[in-house]
């Protein structure tokens, strides 16, 4: 047995107003064994003893909704994501082309998909950069994809190829492909033809990012989009101990080839228990719903503004998703499911809603993740069926992405739908989550957004949808009980005698600061599974 005693400070039951505190607490294997006076009793005797300096113990973040795996590779290639322009962008990937000369195709991410009128990317201006090899770019939406011609050209993508099912390929006058490649069913036509990233690669990614995560005080990651070689991966990293914090894995289930992943998703989920790693979970099964409303992709119940006619695009038959969700669900799989518009929300619980039936009542704890667009008639049925809502709060704003391409495309009523983090807050569960690296795994800036409903530069003054803003309380803890119920592990969401939480030392209470100024808390400490994970916080 292994004992820390932790003193110096203030130790936070949990983030809500009137939270119990502590002058200090001893930790035992993880788990809490005293608190105040009797936990100080034991620092005679332990192992350890973390002075906290006046800052804060409180329980460790979670993130809801992530893509840990991609974010780690995102640090592989070229490093658009900051580039201002399309220019900046060519000129980084040629640069790193030249930079690597043995590397095949050329992988990079994430460009922002406002740089473009409409988002429309062209093949041609990648060729300035690289003529001779394949260059494959994801947008910051990881719903897109822009290449260039070399990478059409050794796929077979041309004028004569079909459109797919499930997905869009935007076309010149002529027929030709634009350079862009919209959702799966267009996406995928690559998969045949590129090497993709090699095992080593994704290993080291996830070193990488589950190390961010630790230095964020995030103890806890939803993968939320994980195929079969990616779980290798997974259970490399475990097996090497290069996990910093724990991930549960959600595995996509193919709208087409569904039943025939059902017996290898058992396996996986089997060969991850073997393992006995704490950090790494397998028991969630990921739907896309829809897609996004920034390239027309979401599900909608009514025309996008922009382009009577269209109502996006459902990836799934809704017979075939409920006869999935059943299988799953009947196999012991938590069901993940993206759903951004609000046909494709009500789809989702819709779906819920059959599986219920056909497989009786239990606590299950389905999420539908983003939930940017319900229907307000929906609303009560998250409550109902026991859904967690999984919001990513840091895009509930005027960002360039929203007022270049989602409210145009939206219109003024559908504009004030989006995000209903309060209203669902009253009623249901709600946690928090990122989806790195489609934006910042960072807790902090989603706060200070929940609260506010503001940009950085504080616009608008009242924030937008200001009816939407929540306390900073409810928005810390959607971030940390939130996302440990969402995980089946609300004893890791609060800290008090016989609970097991995963721990954060901050250098002040974050429930006393201006939500503007949250990116001044620092993270000093994480604690996973009863193990420091970061010593140090990353500097900003």
């Amino acid at each position: 047995m292994s004992t820390t005693v932790f003193t110096g400070g203030t130790i936070l039951s949990s983030y809500r107003a009137d939270a119990d505190e502590h002058t200090a607490v001893a930790v035992e294997d993880g788990r809490v064994i005293a608190t105040g006076a009797d936990a100080l009793a034991l620092r005679a005797a332990a192992a350890e003893t973390v002075d906290l300096l006046g800052g804060v113990l409180a329980p460790a973040f979670g993130d809801g909704h992530a893509h840990p795996l991609q974010a780690g590779m995102e640090r592989l290639g070229p490093q658009v994501r900051s580039c201002a322009s399309v220019d900046e962008i060519v000129a980084c990937v040629k640069e790193w082309a030249d930079a690597h000369p043995e590397q095949e195709w050329i992988y990079g991410a994430s460009y922002d998909a406002t740089l473009a009128p409409d988002g429309m990317f062209d093949a041609r201006w990648l060729d300035a950069a690289v003529p001779d090899r394949p260059v494959v770019l994801r947008a910051w939406d990881y719903h897109t994809v822009w290449v260039n011609s070399e990478a059409l050209r050794r796929a077979g993508i041309d004028a004569s190829t079909p459109e797919p099912a499930l997905g869009r390929i935007p076309r010149r006058h002529d027929g030709s492909p634009l350079g862009i490649l919209q959702e799966p069913g267009a996406v995928d036509l690559l998969l045949p033809h590129e090497p993709g990233r090699t095992h080593e690669e994704r290993v080291e990614a996830l070193r990488r990012a589950t190390a961010e995560y630790a230095e964020l005080g995030i103890a806890w990651v939803q993968d939320a989009w994980v195929e079969p070689a990616e779980v290798e991966a997974y259970l490399e990293a475990s097996t090497r101990g290069l996990l910093s914090t724990r991930v549960n894995l959600a595995l996509r289930a193919d709208p087409v080839r569904w039943r025939d992943q059902v017996p290898g998703f058992v396996e996986a989920r089997r060969r991850v228990e073997e393992l006995g790693d704490p950090l790494l979970t397998a028991g969630t099964v990921k739907v896309f719903v829809d897609g996004v409303i920034e390239n027309h992709t979401a599900a909608m119940l009514a025309d996008y503004t922009d382009t009577p006619g269209d109502r996006g695009l459902p990836n799934w038959d809704a017979a075939e998703l409920t006869a999935a969700a059943v299988t799953f669900d009947k196999l012991g799989f938590q069901l993940h499911l993206h759903a951004i518009g609000d046909a494709a929300a009500r789809t989702a619980l819709d779906v819920f809603e059959a599986v219920e039936s056909a497989n009786g009542v239990r606590d299950r704890r389905p999420v539908i993740a983003h939930v940017q667009v319900v229907d307000p008639v929906d609303l009560p049925r998250f409550a109902a069926l026991g859904v967690i809502a999984n919001f990513e709060p840091l895009w509930a704003q005027l960002d360039p992405m929203m007022v270049a391409l989602t409210l145009p495309r939206l219109g003024p009523e559908r504009e004030r739908l989006q995000y209903p983090i309060r209203t669902l807050l009253a009623s249901a569960r709600v946690s928090f989550g990122s989806d790195w690296p489609v934006s910042s795994p960072d807790w902090r800036p989603g706060v200070a957004t929940a609260v506010t409903r503001q940009t950085d530069d504080r616009v608008p003054e009242a924030g937008w949808t200001p009816a939407e803003r929540i306390p900073l309380t409810d928005a810390l803890e959607a971030y940390s009980s939130g996302v440990a119920h969402q995980a089946f592990a609300a004893a890791r969401g609060e800290l008090r005698p016989g609970s097991a939480p995963d721990l954060v030392w901050l250098d002040t209470d974050p429930r006393h600061v201006d939500p503007h100024d949250l990116r001044s808390v620092r993270v000093l400490g994480t604690w996973v599974a009863g193990v420091r994970r970061a010593p140090a916080p990353l500097h900003h």
